[in-house]
């Protein structure tokens, strides 16, 4: 019986090459920042509050005008196929059956655009990465915008792939049959030697401007771990920005996304939405992020771990638990819904056990 996230990601474990695990369960480096997204979240206590009329909370959010059942989306993640051949497209349905959500499309995403937006699931939001030949990156935003996609995410902190020493030591490759369906032409092979072959490697400012050149979507700025660049970001015109250290797979040694969150939030003001990915597993992590400053969480790993499970079901299952825990938690601490979180919600471990207190 799978009654956690980490359930699942033991049953995935179990299911899949070791290979294809350290590529999807890897980070960069000695993977301090892989570690430290997670233990983030035991840093802090909830400071519930009792004779509060709760009854069943409600979760629902809007965010860029859209409403969701949840203030959860599934983040972008690439090469599904890997894990289950349906891929994306079980991840589009199980997503739809747990919940109304975004789902994130990774650029490198195993199945077609078009076939994931006629899949009959929830709003569907494309991750960017902008490749040296900026007109198939162009093609690609324009085939997702007239897909029905709603929101383009454009991932900032990746000119390559971090250095991920258990693809090293593995030597892993995408076996044959696995590339990126959206990308004509790509045959991946080594991930990393892509990577630096073909992603656009002298990223600046302006690129915002060109994206809002190419589509009328709103864009989201993936990446970002500083008060600077979250106040860059929005002055150069994003409708939202992700706080995302790229699950530790990126530049190891920076710091879990929670911690930087309360700056990163200040500094945007509520100017825009702020997201945050990296290390979310329970329902309470949920609270913990809303009450330092997210307005939503997007969930990684644990998608992969539902898909090698079950496929589409698995991918249900997963976030039904999440959301179940989400919706337990909120009531225990006596919230009736999401307005009611704020940064009374939650006491840092460091100060000492919660011990009342007013709302």
């Amino acid at each position: 019986m799978r009654l956690t996230l980490g359930d699942f990601a033991r049953s995935a474990r179990t299911r899949l090459d070791p290979t294809v695990w350290d590529f999807f369960a890897g980070g960069a480096g000695e993977e301090r920042t892989l570690a430290a997204n997670v233990e983030a979240f035991d840093r802090w206590w909830l400071r519930p509050l009792v004779l509060r009329g709760a009854g069943r909370p409600e979760t629902a959010t809007a965010i860029l005008g859209r409403a969701w059942d949840a203030p959860v989306a599934v983040a972008p993640l690439a090469f599904q196929t890997l894990v289950h051949p349906l891929g994306e497209l079980a991840t589009v349905r199980g997503t739809a059956a747990a919940a109304r959500v975004p789902v994130v499309i990774s650029t490198l995403a195993g199945r077609d655009i078009e076939e994931l937006a006629a899949a009959g699931g929830g709003p569907l939001w494309l991750q960017v990465y902008c490749l040296r030949d900026r007109s198939m990156t162009r093609r690609l935003i324009e085939r997702a915008e007239a897909a029905g996609f709603e929101a383009l995410v454009l991932t900032v902190d990746a000119p390559h792939l971090g250095r991920r020493l258990r693809d090293v030591r593995n030597d892993f490759r995408l076996p044959p049959g696995i590339v990126p369906a959206n990308l004509e032409g790509h045959d991946v092979g080594a991930p990393a030697a892509h990577a630096r072959a073909e992603f656009a490697p002298d990223l600046d400012w302006s690129v915002v401007d060109w994206l809002r050149s190419v589509s009328a979507l709103p864009i989201l700025l993936k990446g970002i771990l500083t008060d600077t660049d979250a106040v860059r970001a929005v002055e150069a015109g994003a409708d939202g920005v992700v706080v995302s250290n790229h699950g530790g797979r990126q530049l190891d040694g920076v710091p879990a996304t929670l911690d930087v969150l309360p700056e990163i939030a200040a500094a945007v003001a509520g100017r825009v939405p702020v997201l945050l990915d990296g290390g979310v597993r329970r329902g309470r992590d949920v609270l913990a992020a809303l009450a330092l400053g997210a307005d939503a969480v997007l969930l990684g790993r644990p998608i992969l771990h539902g898909l090698a499970v079950g496929a589409a079901q698995g991918v249900t299952d997963v976030l039904t638990i999440l959301l179940d825990d989400l919706t337990d938690a909120m009531a225990l601490a006596g919230l009736r819904t999401l307005a009611d979180i704020g940064p009374q919600t939650v006491r840092s471990v460091a100060a000492g056990p919660p011990v009342g207190g007013s709302a």
